[in-house]
């Protein structure tokens, strides 16, 4: 079991994403994702998405809001992500990412970027309600979703 962070950061109507296009071996090459990473020994996941918005962006995060817990079952592996959003963040964003391009994406837009199917469930959720909330995406081994399962 794997624990990670994910967070959309938000400014004028617009979340930062990330193009995946700079890894080698890398899941998400190609797709746009929000910003985030392993939780580390000693970590909390708000210390985790912290130190990762810093690492990827150069933005330095505020506060951050606890918006979703997010399990994905692919094949044989589990991975459970924290997802937060923020509005609330300061300084000068980085021009070269190590891991592909940041792009500020109008919301109503992002679903029309390469995405993981599953991603699209989350993206509605986020746009769609404040409260928390939960959420198990199931893939198979060639990363079709098999199952979208919205557990609160």
């Amino acid at each position: 079991m794997t624990l990670t962070t994910l967070c959309y950061l938000i400014k004028d109507n617009k979340y930062l994403m990330l193009h995946r296009t700079k890894k080698e071996q890398d899941i998400n090459a190609g797709k746009y994702i929000g910003v985030g990473g392993h939780v580390e020994e000693g970590e909390s996941p708000t210390d985790c998405i912290k130190r990762e918005v810093k690492e990827e962006t150069g933005l330095t995060l505020n506060s951050a809001k606890l918006r979703g817990y997010i399990t994905f079952v692919m094949g044989d592996e589990t991975e459970h992500a924290i997802l937060f959003t923020s509005d609330d963040f300061d300084g000068t964003l980085r021009q070269d990412c190590d891991e592909g391009e940041l792009v500020w994406v109008d919301i109503d837009e992002v679903t029309k970027l390469n995405l993981w199917e599953g991603d699209l469930a989350f993206m509605k959720l986020l746009k769609e309600r404040e409260d928390f909330f939960s959420l198990k995406l199931v893939y198979d081994n060639q990363d079709n979703l098999l199952d979208t399962i919205i557990e609160g």
